[in-house]
């Protein structure tokens, strides 16, 4: 087994002793997602009963005998993509995106995809890519799926503000962010769509004695525990194989919880 692999389905047996990622999870976002436009989801194998949420309402009555055993199929992963309608453009504006950023929100898509969670179910999570990357990130996710590699959250940065320090707090996974390199004044890679933060609490940017966010701190050390990344585990080398490069094989800072196009 790969190192960093060892706990990607035990979360409940390998909790950090500072207790960083319980602290990461207690974010309240500032701002209820407004509707998307439906998507049309498309199943990737191997796989196996997509899960979905909605709501629905009936009555109705009946009666039913029968005799049967057997066991559930476990969930399949489901993901959609599509272009930014109107009211997906007005929940970006002004937070994410705003008139003078490097791409235009035509350029943009959202994806949505299912995840494993740290508590052992699934969740489906969504994200805003660059439309050139869209289905790299979903087979990506795919894979990642595949491997029961959990993720704490993924939201879009909107509902934390725009703001990045907040999302890294709360553990939450995001791409596309209209806003500068980190301590840095040039757009990052995040401005144009083309780079992704995966779990930011367990894999935080370090630079010196700087780790962010700080609830991350003690995944400086690179422990080996649910969600933890390392080098060519399942999760880089599916980055990897998709033509995206990873911040932590950079020697400062290092970057562990950000993959990219350009490795930058």
């Amino acid at each position: 087994m790969v190192a960093g692999l060892a706990c990607l389905t035990s979360a409940a047996a390998c909790e950090p002793g500072a207790g960083a990622a319980g602290t990461a999870s207690q974010a309240v976002a500032t701002r209820t997602p407004e509707p998307v436009p439906e998507p049309v989801t498309k199943a990737h194998p191997p796989a196996p009963v997509a899960t979905s949420t909605g709501t629905a309402t009936g009555t109705g009555t009946g009666t039913g005998t029968g005799t049967g055993s057997g066991t559930a199929e476990p969930p399949r992963f489901v993901s959609a993509v599509q272009e930014i309608g109107p009211e997906l453009a007005a929940r970006m504006t002004p937070t994410s995106w705003r008139e003078g950023c490097p791409v235009p929100l035509t350029d943009l898509r959202y994806v949505s995809v299912s995840h494993r969670t740290f508590e052992g179910g699934v969740a489906t999570g969504e994200l805003v890519v660059h439309a050139d990357v869209a289905d790299a990130v979903v087979q990506v996710f795919a894979a990642l799926f595949d491997a029961g590699y959990p993720v704490r959250s993924m939201r879009l940065v909107d509902d934390f503000d725009g703001s990045d320090d907040a999302s890294m707090a709360a553990d939450n996974t995001s791409a596309f962010n209209c806003r500068a390199i980190t301590r840095g004044t040039g757009w990052s890679e995040h401005a144009y769509g083309r780079a992704l933060d995966l779990n930011p609490v367990e894999n935080p940017y370090v630079r010196g004695t700087l780790v962010l966010p700080v609830e991350g701190t003690a995944y400086a050390a690179r422990p080996d525990l649910p969600g933890v990344l390392h080098d060519d585990d399942v999760v880089v080398q599916a980055f990897a194989d998709a033509g995206w490069q990873w911040g932590g094989h950079w020697d400062s800072p290092t970057d562990y919880q950000h993959f990219s196009t350009t490795g930058r």
